[in-house]
């Protein structure tokens, strides 16, 4: 049977499905994320732990920015299932672009932390902001992910594949989006509060 033919129970259980295989995903990516964390409290003990560090102000922006991300990914689901095509096209784009927005604020970032002279590698390097920047390239990694499924979403809704009865991809994507926002503001408090 193709899935273009499903009756509304096996289409049910597909979703099901799918959607309990990006939860063991993010599951996957959380735990990651505490051994990390983990580590870092463990570290924090070293006589080279830098106690004064401040956070980047673009980390900042780039956190109000991931918010938007997920309000717009929101409201693009909100339209989709009130089949509002040309609403629901704006609202993925500007996820897109705030998602975009969120790396290059990201790297700004990490410029503003060798501005302050400090590195992450190297002999001029500390394991305070080495720490720093592997959470925050290993969370761009898995944006990088978000991105690509945000561009499949985008191409599949202007292929039309998305109305108010089919709107699996998006709701898949928004999950995905939620999560990394909800990880960013997690690490990013962490980082903040946790010095």
């Amino acid at each position: 049977m193709s899935r273009y033919n499903l009756t509304p129970e096996d289409k049910a259980r597909n979703e099901r499905s799918y959607k309990l295989l990006l939860l063991f995903g993010m599951l996957s990516i959380t735990m990651m994320f505490a051994g990390l964390t983990s580590a870092f409290v463990v570290s924090k003990s070293r006589a080279d732990w830098l106690k004064n560090f401040q956070m980047p102000t673009a980390f900042y922006a780039s956190t109000a920015v991931i918010i938007g991300c997920s309000l717009t990914f929101h409201l693009a689901k909100k339209s989709i299932k009130a089949n509002q095509r040309s609403a629901t096209s704006l609202w993925l784009l500007t996820t897109l672009a705030l998602g975009s927005l969120f790396v290059v604020l990201q790297f700004m970032g990490f410029g503003q932390v060798i501005g302050m002279g400090y590195y992450f590698t190297g002999p001029a390097s500390n394991i305070t902001t080495t720490f720093l920047y592997v959470v925050t390239v290993v969370h761009l990694a898995h944006l990088a992910g978000g991105i690509i499924s945000l561009l499949v979403v985008i191409y599949n809704h202007f292929k039309q594949k998305y109305n108010a009865t089919q709107t699996l991809g998006i709701e898949l994507g928004a999950m995905y989006w939620h999560f990394l926002d909800l990880l960013w503001v997690y690490l990013f408090l962490f980082l903040y509060f946790f010095k």
